[in-house]
């Protein structure tokens, strides 16, 4: 896929953002105008990331949730200068916002992500950008077709150590590299059973459920929970897996899978939990491996390290976790070479790009969002259809699964409907 470069960004036509100073100390007039939609914890990390950024202000958040958008807008430096908005329409229709961050969940990520581009504002969407295989390749044909800066965030690619580590690895020092193993091991307790309730007041509840069919308010798929569930979230290959699906797919140089092959299912809970809490991924490819394994049943001491991804070479191996970057080559101790996530430095990336309309330098660019994104989905397709699975991009379908077929997009709740590109 052809990448927007700076002379065809700008002459599509720039928003007010990319005319800003070049200067390092921006006036307040002069920086950017920024919006968060989604105020969970993610959104308020984002509110405060985007506000630290000199060039940055954050002028607007957004929430159904009354009380959340209470919260953001209290956490920020200036809180009077910050409208909360319900709906993210209104914010999306506001000229004076130049970019927009979203950390909704999961099944909003591409439909707000379409309508901002729509708009003509750039976007950092959170991981994953989509919630089927179908919308993915609807947000990469977006963000060509209105050429605008889209950063996907999987923001171990912002970390200076990580960059660091994998250019280690790609000049050949463990050698011929033909496994890579994604591991997301944590604890995460059970969530129980909860009833069917009315909604919190103030909340809309209609506007959140959005897309998804129609059902009654429960907690256990509401804040946070809504990860476990199919018609909200993606599991946990979706929600942390896939940072380091993504790391590995990145260190490996890889695109798309010939095959993959899956299982999961539930041995630790015995609740409202529709998602894995075990699983195991193999993703072939012609000349190396990307293995995934998830268990949300033990905690990160118990190997020494946290979430994380290994990289076994002829040479030794290359370990990159959340808190930085260790090598072991046969023969030699074990040596630090980099550190880890740095979100401030992701969030700085997307706003130069976003202000100079140069894609190519994105960090996490959304057609490398997508892929690994759709990582994730493949591997939890593969586990809920229990078979091997290859998969055609360009057609979008599998090879004789018409049970994997349904699940590469979905039906839209009326009202809701993807917007058109």
């Amino acid at each position: 896929m052809s990448k927007p470069n700076r002379r065809s960004f700008l002459s599509a036509g720039a928003t007010s953002l990319l005319i800003l100073s070049q200067g390092a100390a921006a006036s307040p007039n002069e920086r950017a105008r920024h919006a968060v939609i989604g105020c969970g914890g993610q959104g308020r990390a984002h509110g405060q990331a985007f506000a630290r950024q000199s060039g940055c202000a954050v002028a607007a958040v957004c929430d159904v949730d009354p009380a959340r958008r209470a919260e953001a807008v209290k956490e920020l430096p200036d809180p009077h200068s910050v409208a909360a908005h319900e709906d993210y329409r209104r914010l999306i229709e506001d000229p004076s916002i130049d970019t927009v961050s979203i950390a909704t969940p999961d099944h909003w990520h591409a439909p707000i992500a379409l309508a901002a581009l729509r708009a003509g504002k750039p976007v950092y969407v959170e991981k994953p950008c989509c919630h089927t295989l179908h919308e993915g390749a609807l947000l990469v044909e977006a963000a060509r077709k209105y050429q605008r800066c889209v950063q996907h965030g999987t923001q171990s690619r912002g970390g200076q150590g990580i960059r660091y580590a994998i250019q280690y690895l790609r000049e050949g020092h463990l050698g011929r590299v033909r496994l890579a193993k994604a591991i997301n091991h944590q604890f995460r307790g059970p969530i129980g059973r909860a009833p069917d309730e009315a909604p919190p007041a103030g909340v809309n509840y209609d506007l959140w459920l959005g897309p998804a069919p129609q059902r009654p308010f429960s907690h256990n798929r509401w804040h946070y929970n809504w990860h476990w569930h199919w018609d909200y979230g993606t599991g946990d290959l979706g929600n942390d897996g896939i940072h380091q699906v993504d790391v590995a797919r990145w260190g490996l140089g890889v695109e798309w899978p010939r095959a993959v092959t899956a299982s999961g299912g539930q041995l630790f809970y015995d609740d409202d939990h529709e998602t894995p809490d075990t699983q195991v991924v193999t993703f072939e490819y012609p000349e190396c491996y990307l293995m995934f394994e998830m268990r949300l049943w033990t905690d990160y001491p118990l190997e020494g390290h946290d979430n994380g991804v290994i990289f076994y070479g002829d040479k030794g191996i290359l370990e990159i976790g959340r808190h930085g970057c260790e090598v072991t080559l046969i023969g030699q101790e074990k040596k630090k070479i980099g550190g880890g996530v740095d979100l401030d430095e992701h969030v700085r990336n997307f706003l130069e790009c976003a202000r100079t309309g140069d894609a190519d330098k994105l960090f996490a660019p959304i057609h490398e969002g997508y892929l690994s994104a759709a990582l994730c989905h493949l591997g939890n397709i593969a586990t809920r259809v229990s078979a091997r699975l290859e998969y055609d991009p360009v057609s979008r379908t599998f090879k004789n699964n018409p049970a994997a077929d349904r699940l590469v997009s979905k039906t839209y709740r009326p009202g809701y409907e993807l917007p058109p590109l």
